[in-house]
């Protein structure tokens, strides 16, 4: 690979590295030749996907961890340093919507549990912002580093029925851009901070609001295609270039940047 978008030995944290995203991310970047510090609350998926890192060849540990908890956090940073020494890469996947922020088709916001707002809310924005907080400072005192967010399209425009996850989503790419500036203005052009807008993918979080049981698409699903140009959902695959770009020293002079990766759905009035 041109070095001008290479990672090879790099240490890459990947929050959420349990997941399906997470996880597809962390396998691009143990074959681009990165050192992969998965992060996960859930012991079983962790060790899974650590094991499956390590079995492609890849250079990985894994180590449970509570984005929504500054001690937890601190932890897992004490265990990277000690095990290589630095961080050069922040990847904060862990994220996504839950069903009870998510409202049926006739129901109104004033149904919704405040509790579910709050979890996802905090899942989504503290998720980002306190690793950022704990990892970046690490960042900070080495003068170099790139953090990577996960925002959506829902933070460009109105998306009905998720009205948590929209308002967290619009605050991460808020943060982005604000952390950028900040990181740039005083510890230098080291570091930098950006983040990825997935347009519409299927996956389990989706599934049921996107897809019928018969596996035909739903309404909704209709209405995202007729404003999306490339007529299709993206591939969760999709994504790997994108954050790994970002990460790579093509990315120098780029921080604060939001990236669609949406087949053309910002764009796209409709008309």
């Amino acid at each position: 690979m041109d070095k001008q978008f290479s990672i090879a030995g790099k240490v890459a944290l990947i929050s959420g590295a349990g997941g399906v995203l997470g996880g597809s991310i962390a396998g691009s970047f143990v074959q681009a030749g990165a050192r992969v510090v998965a992060l996960d609350i859930r012991q079983e998926p962790l060790d899974r996907r650590v094991e499956e890192l390590t079995a492609a060849g890849g250079e990985a540990i894994g180590i449970v961890c509570n984005v929504l908890d500054i001690e937890s956090l601190e932890k897992a940073a004490e265990k990277v340093l000690s095990h290589w020494g630095g961080i050069d890469i922040l990847l904060n996947i862990a994220g996504g919507n839950i069903p009870g922020a998510t409202l049926a088709p006739d129901q109104p916001l004033f149904d919704m549990k405040v509790s579910d707002w709050e979890k996802v809310t905090s899942l989504n924005l503290n998720g980002t912002v306190y690793p950022s907080m704990v990892f970046g400072k690490i960042m900070a005192r080495q003068k170099k580093g790139c953090i990577v967010n996960i925002s959506s399209m829902t933070a460009y425009s109105a998306v009905t029925r998720v009205p948590g996850y929209s308002a967290a989503k619009s605050g991460v790419s808020n943060f982005t851009q604000w952390l950028a500036t900040e990181m740039a203005l005083k510890y230098g052009d080291g570091i930098r901070v950006n983040a990825i807008a997935p347009g519409f993918f299927i996956g389990d979080q989706n599934r049921a609001i996107l897809l019928n049981p018969d596996g035909s698409l739903t309404e909704r699903s209709q209405k995202v295609l007729a404003k999306t140009p490339m007529r299709r959902f993206g591939d969760i695959m999709e994504l790997n270039g994108a954050v790994q770009f970002l990460c790579s020293p093509a990315a120098s002079f780029i921080t604060g940047a939001v990236l669609p990766i949406d087949g053309g759905f910002s764009a796209f009035s409709g008309v």
